[in-house]
C-alpha cells in the first residue's frame, strides 16, 4: 500500500470537507500554462506519484483518479501501484474524459474546486460549459493544495543568463519594437505575457528555474512607453539591471503582478492571450481594459533567425560526435560487461557536457532497452531500471541544451541480431520518416496536413503510433515549443501554417507492449523551396546529424528513392562530423554511413 500517497489524499479530503468541495482538479501545469513546471508548481506529482508531465487528478469523497494519454499507460501503471488512485486511460474507447466523468458523477448544484492560478481562462470557461447542465459551480479562488503540503518547495531563485548578440541574433529593443508595433494595429497600449519561453526570449535571458527548460519565473508587460518584468530582483545581477535601466526597463517583484493588473488605468488597453493567462490574473484586469489576442512573442520566436540558425548548425555538431561518443564507449562495455539504462543517461550527460557552452539536459533522457523502448516517456530510475547486453533493442530519446541552440534526437540501435518483424516495422517508421523529410509543400500547409506521410506505411500493416509527428523546438529554449506541430489532430498547433525559419521535430514511431519500441528522429528546419506559377513552395532541411543503424533495415521494402535519400544523408553527417572526430571515431562512422544499395 502506498501510504505516503494515501495519506495526502486524506488530508486534501478533510480540507475539501471544510471548504463544501465536492471534487478537487489537480492539473500538470503552474501559473505560466508550462508544459514543464518547478518543483513548487509539481502539485500533481506530489499527490498521487505518477511522475509523467501530462496527466490530471481528480479527488472526491469517494474517488481518486488520474487520467492520461497512451504514452503514459505503462508508466501510470506501475507509479500508481498500491495506492487508491484509479487509471482512466484517455483515448480508449469508453473511458469519459475528466470533465465528463465528474458531470457524470456528481450530484446537481455540486462545487468543483480548482487552484485558479493553475488553468487558463480558457480551460476555465470549457469546464463551466461543461458543467452546465448540472448546475456544478466552480470555486477558484481557494489552494487546497498549499494547505496540506506541509513541505512544498518554495519558488527557484536562480540566477539570470544574459544572452549576447551572438547568440540570439536580435537586441531586447528590437523585440520589444516589434512586438509595440504589433500591439498597436490591435488598438491595445500594452501587452501582458505570461509564458515563460516566451519572456526569455523577448529579454534575451535564461535560466534555471524549470529543470531542462532554461527559463526564469517571471511576468512580463510589453508597452511603447514602458516595458516591466515582473521577476525575484535577487535573480538579477547589478550590471544586467543597469542595462535594463538604460533600456527602460523596469524591474518590479514577481508577485506584484496581481497589484499592477488590480489598478490598471480603465483607459489602458491590454492585449492578453486566453490560451495562456491564468484565471486568478484574469480576473483580477478591468473588464474594459481587455483585448484578446494571442501571445505575439509566439510566433516570432518559432522562426529562428540567421544567427540562431548558425548556431543551431553548432550545437548540432556537438550533439553529433556526444552521440557518436556514446555510441562507441557502449560498444566497448558491452563486450566487456552489462551495462545500466542509467549508465547510458549519465554518461551521455557527460559527453555533452565535455562539448563545451553546455546548459543541461533538454529532457530527461529516454533510454529504453526491450520492453522498456515501448514506454513512450520512459525514464529509467537507478533501482528499477534494465541492463543492455548484446541482445535485442535498444531506444535512445536525448537531447541538450547548449548557448548555440536546443537539440532532440532519437536513434533506435539494435545490440544484437535483430528479427525480421523488428527490420520490417523499423523500415516502415523509416519510410515515414524519409516522407517527411522530403516533403515539398506549398507555403500556408498545416502541420496536420502532413502527418498522414509518417503513418502510411505502418498503417499498410495495421500498424500505428500514439503520439504526434512532430513538434516545434525552441532555441536554447523549451524543447517543446509553439505555435507548429506535425500531428493528426485538426486543432490547435497542427493547424499552424509552417513558416520559413521553423524548428521541428520529425518522429515517427511504433512500440510493441512488453517487447520493444522505435523511434526515428531527426530535427528539420523549414526553408525556402522553389517559386512556381502555384505560389511559394517551403521544404525541409535536416539538422540532426547522426547515422541511423542500418542494421535494422529492409532494403527490400525500400524504394530507389529512399535509398538514395539515406546514403545522401549518411554522406552529410560523415563529411561534417569527421574534421571533429579522432581516427578511430571516424574509422567507426564511416563503418556506419556505408552506402547501401
Amino acid at each position: 500500500m502506498n501510504i505516503a500517497v494515501n495519506n495526502r489524499i486524506k488530508e486534501l479530503r478533510a480540507a475539501m470537507k471544510l471548504h463544501q468541495i465536492d471534487a478537487f482538479i489537480i492539473p500538470s501545469s503552474d501559473p505560466h500554462q508550462s508544459e514543464y513546471a518547478a518543483d513548487h508548481w509539481n502539485a500533481r506529482a506530489w499527490i498521487s506519484g505518477f511522475t509523467g508531465s501530462a496527466g490530471t487528478v481528480v479527488i472526491t469523497a469517494t474517488h481518486a483518479g488520474l487520467w492520461t494519454d497512451s504514452r503514459y499507460f505503462i508508466q501510470a501503471e506501475q507509479e500508481l501501484a498500491d495506492s487508491e488512485i484509479e487509471l482512466h486511460r484517455l483515448g480508449v474507447p469508453h473511458t469519459a474524459e475528466h470533465l465528463s466523468w465528474i458531470t457524470q458523477h456528481l450530484d446537481t448544484e455540486s462545487t468543483v474546486g480548482i487552484d485558479g492560478a493553475c488553468f487558463s481562462v480558457g480551460q476555465v470557461r470549457t469546464m463551466a460549459k461543461q458543467f452546465y447542465s448540472k448546475k456544478i459551480n466552480i470555486k477558484s479562488d481557494v489552494d487546497l493544495i498549499q494547505k496540506v503540503w506541509k513541505d512544498r518547495p518554495t519558488l527557484p531563485t536562480h540566477t539570470v543568463l544574459e544572452l549576447g548578440l551572438e547568440y540570439t541574433g536580435k537586441s531586447r529593443p528590437d523585440k520589444i519594437k516589434e512586438i509595440c508595433d504589433t500591439i498597436v494595429k490591435q488598438d491595445a497600449t500594452q501587452h501582458l505575457v505570461t509564458t515563460l519561453d516566451d519572456i526569455a526570449w523577448i529579454f534575451n535571458i535564461r535560466s534555471k528555474d524549470v529543470k531542462c527548460n532554461p527559463v526564469s519565473i517571471a511576468y512580463a508587460i510589453i508597452a511603447p512607453q514602458r516595458t516591466i518584468l515582473f521577476i525575484n530582483p535577487d535573480k538579477i545581477s547589478a550590471d544586467l539591471k543597469a542595462t535594463f535601466q538604460s533600456e527602460q526597463i523596469h524591474i518590479k517583484p514577481y508577485e506584484s503582478i496581481h497589484e499592477y493588473l488590480s489598478n490598471l488605468d480603465t483607459s489602458e488597453r491590454i492585449l492578453i492571450d486566453l490560451a495562456t493567462i491564468n484565471n486568478q490574473l484574469y480576473n483580477l484586469i478591468p473588464e474594459d481594459c481587455i483585448v484578446k489576442g494571442t501571445t505575439v512573442s509566439t510566433a516570432l520566436k518559432a522562426c529562428k533567425n540567421k544567427t540562431e540558425i548558425r548556431n543551431i548548425r553548432k550545437a548540432m555538431i556537438k550533439d553529433g560526435v556526444a552521440l557518436i561518443k556514446l555510441y562507441r564507449w557502449l560498444d566497448a562495455e558491452l563486450d566487456k560487461r552489462g551495462v545500466t539504462e542509467v549508465e547510458v543517461s549519465n554518461q551521455l550527460h557527460q559527453f555533452r557536457k565535455d562539448q563545451g557552452h553546455f546548459f543541461g539536459d533538454s529532457f530527461d533522457a529516454i533510454v529504453g532497452y526491450k520492453g522498456n523502448g515501448a514506454i513512450v516517456h520512459y525514464r529509467p530510475e537507478e533501482a528499477t531500471c534494465a541492463t543492455l547486453a548484446k541482445d535485442g533493442i535498444l531506444l535512445l530519446d536525448s537531447g541538450g541544451q547548449y548557448l548555440e541552440g536546443t537539440t532532440d534526437i532519437t536513434r533506435t540501435t539494435a545490440l544484437g541480431t535483430p528479427t525480421a518483424e523488428q527490420k520490417r516495422n523499423f523500415t516502415l517508421v523509416l519510410k515515414g520518416h524519409i516522407g517527411i523529410d522530403q516533403l515539398k509543400f506549398p507555403k500556408g500547409t498545416k502541420g496536420s496536413q502532413m502527418d498522414i506521410l509518417a503513418r502510411q506505411y505502418l498503417w499498410k500493416h495495421g500498424l500505428n503510433y500514439g503520439h504526434g509527428t512532430g513538434h516545434g523546438v525552441g532555441y536554447f529554449l523549451n524543447v517543446h515549443e509553439g505555435p507548429q506541430s506535425i500531428s493528426p489532430v485538426t486543432s490547435g498547433k497542427a493547424t499552424t501554417p509552417f513558416e520559413v525559419g521553423m524548428f521541428t521535430s520529425n518522429e515517427p514511431g511504433f512500440y510493441k507492449e512488453g517487447e520493444y519500441g522505435i523511434r526515428i528522429e531527426n530535427l528539420v528546419l523549414t526553408v525556402e523551396g522553389e517559386q512556381t506559377d502555384y505560389g511559394q513552395f517551403l521544404e525541409f532541411e535536416t539538422m540532426t546529424l547522426f547515422p541511423i543503424d542500418q542494421s535494422l533495415i529492409d532494403t527490400s521494402l525500400l524504394t530507389r528513392n529512399e535509398i538514395n535519400w539515406i546514403n545522401d544523408y549518411h554522406t552529410k553527417v560523415e563529411k561534417i562530423l569527421s574534421p571533429h572526430l579522432n581516427a578511430e571515431e571516424q574509422a567507426w562512422m564511416k563503418e556506419q554511413c556505408k552506402v547501401i544499395t
